[in-house]
């Protein structure tokens, strides 16, 4: 068995599929109304399917995982994001761990955690 995909939830899959495509390169491969599959094996779902599946709320700035990207020219990424989505909300800004990773947090437009770091030598 392998792991295939992952899955966030968001309100509005066309806003966030140009969020990471513009931000992280990443493409559609699969439209199936509602449940888009992305490139590196990234899934949206809408909203209110996941709310029918489960029948429960979804809690946006929830902290309880991340979607992690490398990045080598961090500085570079921080640049563009904040270039093009001058509002996005920021977890941390640029840190540096004690190991030497440089690393940022912020949410994407649904409140869906991500880390960008420097690659880990």
């Amino acid at each position: 068995m392998k792991l295939k995909n992952f899955l966030i939830v968001v309100k509005d899959i066309e806003r966030s599929k140009k969020f990471y495509n513009d931000l992280f390169g990443l493409e559609m491969l699969i439209d199936n109304d509602g449940n888009m599959i992305l490139s590196d094996g990234l899934v949206l779902q809408e909203e209110k399917y996941w709310k029918e599946f489960l029948k429960k709320n979804v809690i946006p700035e929830n902290n309880s995982c991340e979607l992690y990207f490398e990045e080598p020219d961090i500085e570079a990424f921080i640049e563009k994001l904040e270039r093009i989505y001058p509002s996005v909300s920021y977890v941390n800004r640029l840190t540096v761990h004690s190991w030497g990773q440089k690393v940022i947090r912020f949410y994407d437009p649904d409140g869906n955690l991500i880390e960008v770091g420097t690659p880990v030598r």
